[in-house]
C-alpha cells in the first residue's frame, strides 16, 4: 500500500540527495552506519540525514518465499495482507490515517525477504503517529477472512495473467530448471493448487513464526538523532514477540548437466533464459563477477552482448545478463528476446560471446570503461534517503560490512582483468547451464 499527500507536495525535497551524495568523493564522506540491537534481539542500522525533514524506516524479515515450504505463495500473501487490517483498524483506516499525516507505507516480499517500509516527515507530530500505525501493521495484523479471500483471488488472477506472458513463463520455468527442489525454485506468487488450499490459519502461523524481533532488521535514515532512532526501533521491535531467527536457507546445488526446455507458444517472438546458480551476497568473487558482467551483458548499450547480438547482427530486441545474489547462490541469467526464426542464431552468438569472454576475459579498454561507468553512476544509486534505507536493510539482512557503501567504488577500481577471467572460469559453467526457450521452434 502507498499513501501520500504532503510528500507529493515536496518533489524538490523528495528527489534531493543529501549533500554527501554529490559525487564519488562525497560518497567517502557519508556518515558511518551505526548498528545496535534492541533488547529483544532486532538488529538496527541507522544513518542520520538532517538535510531533509524526513525519515525513512524499513523493517525486513527473513520471511520471503524461500520459507513457503509446501505452501508456495504463503509468504507473499501474508505480507500483502499486513496493511489490510491491523489492531482493529481497517485498510481504509490505515490508509486514511497515513494520508492525513502525509506518510507512505509499503509492503513487499521476494525469495529471501519480506519488508514493511515507512516514509514520513520527521517532526514528532507526523512521525510518531505514523510509526504507531506501522507498529500495528507489523505486530497485530487482523488477517480477516474476507480480506484473505479477496487477496487470494487477486493472486490467482495475477497468476493466470502471468501464465499468458511469455517473459513471465520463461522466468519461472528458468528458476525451476536451475533450482530443482531448492526453495528458490518456486514462484513467490505461488501456484493455483497451493493458493486454493491455503487458509487464514496458515497466514497466522507464518506470521507468528517469522515476523519476530530476532528475525528482523530495522533500517532508519533521516532527520532524527541517535536517541530518537533508538526509541523508534525499540518501539517497533516491542510490537513483536522475541521469537527466533530463521535457520539458514539450504545451500544451492550446482548443475551437473545442461538442462534444456522448450515451451511452445503461439507467438511471433521467442524469449530465452540461459544460466546457472551464480553468487551470494558477501561472495568473495562478488566484485570480479559484478564488474565482469557489466562488461559482458549488464552494461546496457555498451555491453559485449548488446554489440554482438543486437547492434552488429540485429538478432534480438533485447539482450542482457545479470547476477541476482541472494542468501545462497542466486541465478546468473542471460536473457534475450528475438523473432522465432532468429532464435537458433541469436542463441549461438550469445554462447560464443560468453565463451570468448570466459576464455579471455575483458580487454583493458573494456575494463577501464566499465569502472568509470560503475563508479560514476554509483552516487545515483544512493541519491535519496529512500534508496539508502534499502541499502542499510540489505547490509543488515545479509550481514555485509558496515563500510560496504563507503568502499564500494574502491573495490570496483581494484578489480583486474586477471581476476575477472579467473572468476568466470571458476564460477560460470559453460557446459552445465539451463536454457529455457518460450515461443517459436526449439533451437538445436
Amino acid at each position: 500500500m502507498r499513501t501520500s499527500a504532503l510528500l507529493r507536495s515536496l518533489p524538490a525535497l523528495a528527489g534531493m540527495a543529501a549533500c554527501w551524495l554529490a559525487g564519488p568523493a562525497a560518497v567517502q564522506a557519508m556518515p558511518a552506519i551505526q548498528h545496535w540491537q534492541t533488547d529483544n534481539g532486532a538488529r538496527v542500522y541507522y544513518v542520520p540525514a538532517p538535510e531533509l525533514p524526513m525519515a525513512d524506516v524499513r523493517v525486513v524479515f527473513d520471511a520471503g518465499s524461500a520459507r513457503d515450504a509446501s505452501q508456495p505463495g504463503l509468504a507473499n500473501i501474508t505480507n500483502h495482507l499486513l496493511d489490510q487490517g491491523a489492531a482493529g483498524l481497517s485498510a481504509n483506516d490505515i490508509a486514511g490515517t497515513l494520508e492525513g499525516l502525509g506518510a507512505e507505507l509499503e509492503t513487499g516480499a521476494l525469495r529471501d525477504m519480506a519488508w514493511v517500509s515507512l516514509r514520513s516527515l520527521s517532526s514528532d507530530r507526523h512521525l510518531d503517529p505514523a510509526v504507531e500505525v506501522m507498529g500495528k501493521v507489523l505486530g497485530q495484523p487482523d488477517f480477516n477472512r474476507p480480506d484473505f479471500e479477496r487477496e487470494r483471488e487477486r493472486a490467482l488472477v495475477s497468476l493466470r495473467r502471468s501464465e499468458q506472458q511469455p517473459s513471465k513463463v520463461a522466468d519461472y520455468r528458468f528458476y525451476a530448471a536451475v533450482y530443482g527442489e531448492h526453495p528458490y525454485a518456486t514462484r513467490p506468487i505461488g501456484n493455483a493448487d497451493s493458493l486454493q488450499a491455503m487458509g487464514v490459519k496458515d497466514l497466522r502461523a507464518f506470521h507468528r513464526r517469522y515476523y519476530v524481533a530476532r528475525n528482523a532488521v530495522i533500517a532508519i535514515v533521516g532527520d532524527i538523532d541517535r536517541k530518537a532512532a533508538e526509541q523508534l526501533a525499540a518501539g517497533l521491535a516491542g510490537r513483536l514477540p522475541e521469537g527466533e531467527r530463521a535457520s539458514p536457507v539450504p545451500p544451492v546445488t550446482a548443475l551437473t548437466v545442461a538442462v534444456d526446455e522448450f515451451v511452445p507458444r503461439p507467438s511471433t517472438q521467442t524469449h530465452v533464459r540461459m544460466g546457472a546458480p551464480g553468487m551470494h551476497r558477501g561472495d568473495p568473487d562478488y566484485f570480479p563477477l559484478y564488474v565482469g558482467n557489466h562488461i559482458l551483458g549488464g552494461g546496457g548499450l555498451v555491453s559485449r552482448l548488446f554489440r554482438e547480438v543486437r547492434e552488429d547482427r540485429g538478432l534480438s530486441y533485447s539482450v542482457n545478463s545479470s547476477f541476482s545474489p541472494m542468501a545462497q547462490n542466486g541465478p546468473y541469467t542471460f536473457s534475450l528476446q528475438t523473432r522465432n526464426d532468429q532464435t537458433a542464431e541469436a542463441l549461438k552468438v550469445l554462447r560464443e560471446t560468453l565463451k570468448d569472454f570466459h576464455d579471455k576475459g575483458p580487454t583493458g579498454d573494456e575494463l577501464v570503461a566499465a569502472k568509470k561507468n560503475i563508479t560514476g553512476g554509483f552516487p545515483l544509486r544512493i541519491d535519496s534517503n529512500s534508496k539508502i534505507v534499502e541499502y542499510l536493510a540489505m547490509i543488515g539482512f545479509y550481514g555485509l560490512p558496515l563500510d560496504y557503501l563507503e568502499t564500494f567504488n574502491d573495490r570496483v577500481m581494484a578489480v583486474t582483468r586477471e581476476q575477472i577471467r579467473d572468476a568466470y572460469q571458476r564460477r560460470v559453467p559453460l557446459q552445465q547451464m539451463a536454457t529455457v526457450i518460450v515461443g517459436g521452434e526449439p533451437a538445436p
